[in-house]
């Protein structure tokens, strides 16, 4: 280890951010590898400042290093220069804290956020010397699970991996790798060891499955045993109080992007927004009590310095008695100078009040999300604000002192029409010209658009994603209605990286040699605009035939397989199918009607 850390030491010394990959930070955990320890690594398939910014990864480091018997280290995705050093110097993935390479830990566990950051998974496999099919993985090589929102469907990914786990791991991942140390202990073979665990509630073992497919469709998965379950239900944490959190999170020496304390106040939402997966695969709503929030907030920031809060959730203002919990921490924290905020807020009073008690005189931009700037396709996303309520909250904001903006859209929704679209540019030529003299100079708006990307257990999930042309068109007009608009900053995400991005979320295992020859040609950090290549990705497709548009751009049926239907996010199909009728119900459209 000392000869590989050595090594280490002197490539640090040709890569722009050498913080990324020394590990050691305030906080971090370092346990001796003895051999009666189970030993994890958790690896984010993204830079460091981007994975440092996941509250999961917090969770789940000092939930399992918290316990006698194992131990957790980090591992993210290594930028370009590093990896290519890596290469050149035969140097194998190594984890952060002991700088041990990941092929001497007995399991590797992937955060998977985001559909785009699978070729960095496979990489990050490569690097670290592991095969990346499961099937080709003999005994001494760790194994290779996954979980997060991506594991709701992880079928691209299934050939890679050795099992997922569905749901919320902060409890059951200890358990795992409590019983994996008693497997250990017993010498059984691999194969036997996946077997065992596939036992446990929220386990799916890809391997137990085959896909059937007809007429170029998935239309089954065959179940290979007996004893393999037929729907694989989430694991779900029923007391928020008494799960683990962290206290004493890891302080990076590399600014992240999401530098701050944070206290999460609930998990779910009760919202019901139709393109939201977050809000359906995290039901039910579970709230955190006062108590233990404040209690957590002290010791965050005793134990970091932090001089910022964050109260999270989905929805934060919806928390009960939210002011008076903001008042109780402001006691708690007297003396710290810590300044709290709420990530999101809602278009209404309330959330106005709350935000300039909390910036207390400091004013800096209020983000909103309407989604939609028509009150017909809000209703039909759910999204269940008028647009009265939109000009009454910005008028209390601008009366408060406020005079900057960020508002988030989205195009491509499900009964979305050019008007709709239209409407945008139009809503916010009105906002300006409303507010522009109540200000006392001009108030200052940025616009941001995305793409909407139908996912997994939602109501939308049969829905398709609007045909790429059609959304390059759509860019385009509201490129051309913001250039008459001065004043007005106007964003929005890449059409083809959204694309992807649902041939993904919509995707089977079909797509897995396609993923393979991406990463192959050179794909790496999918996600960022600067990384990312379509002609790569179009060239991986022709080469393994796929059309990816097979998977992005087609309407499910209700009697569809759909390839995520054997994995149970906690709430049954035909309410998703009920919700799924009710937005059309709001429209003149009918579902297949463009």
């Amino acid at each position: 280890m000392q000869a590989l850390d050595k090594k280490i030491q002197r490539l640090l010394l040709q890569v722009q951010k050498p913080a990324r990959y020394t590990g050691n930070e305030w906080n971090a955990y370092r346990k001796d590898h003895r051999d009666d320890l189970v030993k994890m690594v958790l690896a984010f398939p993204d830079l460091y400042e981007v994975g440092m910014s996941n509250q999961g990864v917090k969770i789940l480091y000092e939930s399992v290093n918290k316990r006698p018997g194992m131990l957790m280290e980090r591992v993210f995705a290594p930028a370009s220069d590093m990896e290519n050093l890596m290469r050149s110097h035969d140097l194998p993935l190594f984890a952060l804290e002991s700088k041990k390479p990941l092929s001497e830990f007995d399991l590797i566990g992937f955060s998977l956020q985001y559909e785009l950051s699978y070729t960095n998974v496979l990489n990050m496999l490569d690097l670290a010397g592991i095969p990346i099919y499961a099937g080709e993985r003999g005994e001494a090589d760790p194994l290779i699970v996954g979980g997060g929102p991506c594991a709701f469907n992880p079928e691209p990914l299934a050939p890679f991996f050795d099992l997922f786990v569905l749901g919320e791991s902060e409890e059951y991942l200890p358990e795992m790798l409590a019983v994996l140390g008693n497997l250990k202990k017993e010498k059984i073979g691999r194969s036997e060891l996946i077997s065992r665990l596939s036992e446990q509630e929220g386990v799916y073992v890809p391997s137990f499955y085959e896909p059937v497919y007809k007429a170029g469709k998935l239309c089954a998965l065959k179940r290979t045993g007996d004893r393999v379950p037929e729907v694989i239900y989430k694991r779900m944490v029923h007391d928020l109080d008494s799960a683990p959190y962290p206290t004493s999170p890891v302080v990076p020496y590399l600014q992240a992007i999401h530098d701050r304390a944070v206290v999460e106040l609930f998990r779910g939402c009760s919202r019901g927004c139709r393109f939201c997966q977050a809000g359906y695969i995290f039901r039910p709503v579970r709230r955190r009590s006062r108590r233990r929030i404040i209690e957590t907030a002290k010791q965050q920031i005793a134990a970091t310095g932090y001089e910022e809060l964050s109260l999270a959730s989905l929805s934060s203002t919806d928390y009960p008695g939210l002011e008076e919990l903001i008042g109780e921490l402001d006691q708690a924290l007297a003396g710290e100078q810590v300044k709290c905020n709420l990530p999101s807020l809602r278009l209404d009073s309330y959330s106005i009040k709350l935000a300039d008690r909390l910036h207390r005189g400091r004013r800096s931009k209020l983000t909103f999300a309407p989604e939609a700037a028509t009150e017909r396709l809000r209703k039909v996303i759910r999204k269940n604000i008028s647009e009265a309520e939109i000009f009454s909250a910005l008028n209390d904001a601008v009366e408060a002192g406020w005079q900057g903006f960020k508002l988030y859209f989205m195009i491509g929704l499900p009964t979305e029409r050019v008007e709709d679209v239209e409407a945008i540019v139009d809503l916010c030529q009105r906002i300006r010209q409303h507010f522009r003299h109540k200000a006392g100079s001009r108030i200052d708006i940025s616009v941001s658009v995305s793409t909407f990307v139908p996912k997994a257990h939602t109501p939308f999930q049969w829905e398709p994603q609007l045909l790429l042309p059609m959304v390059t068109e759509r860019q385009e007009i509201l490129q051309k209605g913001f250039k008459k608009m001065p004043g007005v900053d106007l964003s929005w995400h890449d059409a083809e990286t959204s694309f992807l991005e649902a041939v993904f979320a919509r995707g089977d295992r079909r797509l897995a040699p396609a993923l393979e020859r991406a990463w192959s040609l050179g794909c790496r950090f999918d996600g960022w605009t600067e990384n990312f290549s379509m002609p790569l990705w179009q060239q991986a497709f022709q080469e393994t035939g796929i059309e990816p548009g097979d998977f992005a751009w087609r309407r499910f049926e209700y009697d569809d397989f759909l390839p995520w239907d054997h994995l149970h996010c906690g709430i049954e199909k035909e309410v998703l199918i009920r919700e799924h009728q009710k937005a059309f119900a709001c429209s003149e459209a009918r579902p297949g009607a463009s």
